[in-house]
């Protein structure tokens, strides 16, 4: 078999687009050389870089794309701070069968309980796994969906609103709807799960 210098190995990695490899090319090789890895768990070991870095970066670009307010995550939750709460019912909601099969969750409580970081956190984890996240709260919600009436382009809305297979509302109980507004709320929950 004939010697592949580095500049040649690099554009064939370049080519196949396999980023994560080719960055960190003399890095992951010597740690696989140090480790004794057979060919086939040295293969095994590049290729799960790979693949964890487009994970990373498929992440952090649908993260981008919920429009988050900010980045927290289940380990963070204080849960003893709020006993009443069951960790393992949000353990259980962290596998996301409930966005799989389209049902809803609300969080009810006073300001300042964490119903906003467990809605990111699972909004994150959702993420994890492959589901389309978008985060709005009810005011802005409320906002798009009156001007899109106003411009007549409420059904473009109702659209891309349905795009996301999960859509977290925040702050749904902070402001009393009127009577359109909540008419227009009502319409995008309707169309979400029609």
């Amino acid at each position: 078999m004939t010697a592949i210098d580095h500049e040649t190995l690099v554009a064939m990695l370049d080519r196949l687009k396999l980023t994560a490899i080719r960055d960190q090319l003399d890095t992951l090789l010597d740690e696989a050389a140090r480790s004794d890895m057979t060919l086939r768990e040295a293969l095994a070991f590049l290729v799960r870089r790979e693949i964890a870095r487009r994970d990373e970066r498929r992440i952090a670009m649908a993260s981008k794309i919920a429009q988050f307010p900010f980045v927290r995550e289940l380990d963070g939750f204080d849960f003893d701070a709020q006993p009443s709460l069951d960790h393992r019912q949000i353990r259980e909601l962290a596998t996301c069968r409930w966005v799989a099969h389209g049902d809803m969750v609300l969080f009810l409580g006073p300001p300042g309980t964490g119903k906003t970081h467990l809605a990111v956190a699972l909004g994150r984890e959702a993420i994890r796994q492959t589901y389309s996240v978008q985060f709005v709260t009810a005011a802005t919600l409320v906002a798009m969906l009156a001007k899109a009436h106003d411009d007549g382009l409420l059904d473009k809305q109702l659209t891309i609103l349905a795009r996301p297979k999960l859509l977290i509302i925040d702050e749904l109980g902070y402001l009393p709807f009127e009577a359109n507004a909540a008419h227009l709320f009502f319409q995008l929950v309707s169309d979400r799960h029609s």
